[in-house]
């Protein structure tokens, strides 16, 4: 037995010493991956695949549930910062039956279902009380949980003790609540209205201003309604105003940025906003005929009455309508009379026009821009010329112009007016920001380089190691080649014979000679060649 294994050793090394170097590399870079691929598929199929047995987990849940997983001898992980257990996938399903069966998890929170089941005669009033208020915040966070987007929730109420007296005022409960909220989701002002009014209802003598509500990174969910809507249009007042700032800011910024340079000028806009908003009914009418101001005659009734007599006397009506004629009375002394009366009415149509005008808000009552330009050679303001300020001026004061509502002031804008509106300051900027010295800080470290000039030349280097293994690969390919084109057919051993034949035979011949004709050399020559044997 020992032998063989000599002899394979003997063989193996034989082997191992006839391959090249590179070949030597090859072989054992091979049997190297073959091994890790062995250990690594050991280790792949060792491994059961694990899947979550229950998430979103508390600590005392997952402890529990860890225990008696390990007191039955179940492989367990515990992941997500401990909020998720996984087990193997073939025992997941009927885990949970069997977890479910025992009550498992629990997570220790008192429901109404606690009474029912541990409610006995000695428990007191304060305890029944701490019971109760335990039981109505789980059942209120349960509710909450069961909205769309709330991961987990924590309610804690404050009741106020009941007063002994009757004519004493109750005092009213508070409500702090915190949501757990799924990340990426973001509860609408819908859901957290619904929310206050859910809180709200199920506590007794709890209003919505008793109640905080926020989420796990301390955001406050405020709600909005008839009762704080001053305080949300005063909000929205201020984020409009400040967008309209901003736009103007950034347009002025641009616009004399490109002339002067970004970094030479800078740009402060303010605002006085109109957020009036008025609604208003006109009921107009106007003449048909504007250029005679008479509308058009729809009906027209004209009365003449004419009387003549002796010895009647003057009467009749003077005219009393702006449509009626003054009549003309003539009296003769000899007691005769004439009476004439004409009456003209005329009904014109007229455009009536009723217009319901809604105006909108958001109208610049007044502007200021204040605009600050650093001159091109910081120590000499006088090398900003006149004619560039007075082209800023020009620029602001067509902005200033176009951009005040027409109908804010009673008179329009002079240019003193306009001009008053508007600063242009050239000084040189002193604190201004080094980008320099900003660039120099964030440059990339020396080491980096020196990192990747090793990386480099150690990628150079085993690029130029296979190149020279591939060359000598080649090389020994055509020197293989050409040994065998030049290599000359095996001599024939039989056309050698002779030679060797000959040879011996005259050395045989030699010493037949020399045994004839010398007999006692011959005979010391034989008895030294006995010797050395």
């Amino acid at each position: 037995m020992n032998e063989k294994i000599k002899e394979i050793v003997r063989k193996l090394k034989s082997f191992w010493e006839t391959k090249k170097r590179w070949q030597k590399w090859t072989i054992a870079g091979s049997l190297l991956a073959v091994l890790l691929i062995f250990i690594l598929s050991s280790l792949y199929f060792s491994n059961p695949k694990m899947v979550p047995l229950y998430t979103n987990l508390s600590l005392e849940e997952t402890g529990q549930i860890k225990e008696t997983l390990d007191a039955r001898g179940i492989q367990s992980e515990i992941t997500d910062n401990g909020q998720t257990i996984k087990v193997p996938e073939q025992v997941a399903d009927s885990l949970k039956v069997e977890l479910a069966a025992e009550g498992i998890p629990n997570s220790g929170n008192i429901d109404y279902s606690f009474f029912g089941q541990n409610i006995g005669f000695g428990m007191t009033d304060n305890e029944f009380n701490v019971l109760k208020l335990k039981a109505t915040q789980t059942e209120l966070a349960n509710l909450i949980k069961g909205i769309d987007g709330i991961q987990d929730a924590k309610v804690m109420i404050n009741l106020p003790s009941e007063s002994v007296f009757v004519g004493e005022a109750t005092e009213e409960a508070s409500a702090s609540i915190i949501l757990n909220i799924k990340s990426g989701y973001q509860l609408d002002q819908t859901k957290i209205n619904a929310l206050y009014h859910l809180v709200s209802k199920s506590i007794p003598n709890l209003p919505t201003n008793n109640i905080v509500i926020m989420d796990q990174n301390f955001n406050y969910f405020d709600l909005k309604n008839e009762e704080n809507s001053l305080h949300t249009n005063f909000a929205s007042q201020l984020e409009v105003k400040s967008q309209i700032e901003q736009q103007i800011q950034k347009d002025v910024q641009k616009l004399l940025g490109t002339m002067m340079g970004p970094d030479k000028v800078v740009v402060s806009v303010t605002t006085d906003i109109d957020f009036t908003q008025e609604n208003r009914e006109e009921n107009l009418v106007a003449p048909v005929n504007e250029e005679d101001n008479e509308g058009i005659a729809i009906s027209v009734e004209r009365i003449t009455e004419a009387y003549t007599g002796d010895g009647a006397q003057a009467g009749g009506v003077t005219g009393t309508g702006d449509t009626d004629t003054v009549t003309i009375q003539e009296i003769n002394g000899d007691g005769t009379g004439d009476y004439e009366r004409t009456e003209e009415r005329v009904n014109n149509e007229v455009n009536r026009i009723r217009k319901e005008i809604s105006e909108s808000p958001y109208k610049i009552r007044d502007i200021g821009i204040q605009v600050m330009v650093e001159p091109p050679d910081p120590e000499n303001p006088n090398s900003l010329p006149e004619e560039r300020i007075n082209d800023i001026e020009q620029i602001l004061s067509t902005i200033v112009r176009t951009s005040i509502d027409k109908n804010a002031n009673e008179q329009p804008l002079t240019e003193q007016d306009i001009q008053d509106k508007i600063v242009v300051s050239v000084q040189p900027f002193n604190g201004k920001i080094s980008f320099e010295e900003e660039n120099q800080a964030s440059s990339i470290p020396l080491w980096v380089y020196l990192l990747f000039g090793a990386a480099s030349l150690i990628i150079i280097i085993l690029l130029f190691i296979l190149w020279k293994r591939k060359r000598e690969k080649d090389d020994l390919e055509l020197f293989d080649e050409e040994v065998e084109e030049e290599t000359e057919p095996t001599p024939d051993i039989w056309n050698e014979k002779p030679e060797i034949l000959d040879e011996k035979t005259m050395k045989r011949k030699q010493i037949e000679e020399m045994a004839k004709e010398k007999p006692d050399e011959f005979a010391k020559l034989l008895r030294t060649w006995l010797y050395e044997d």
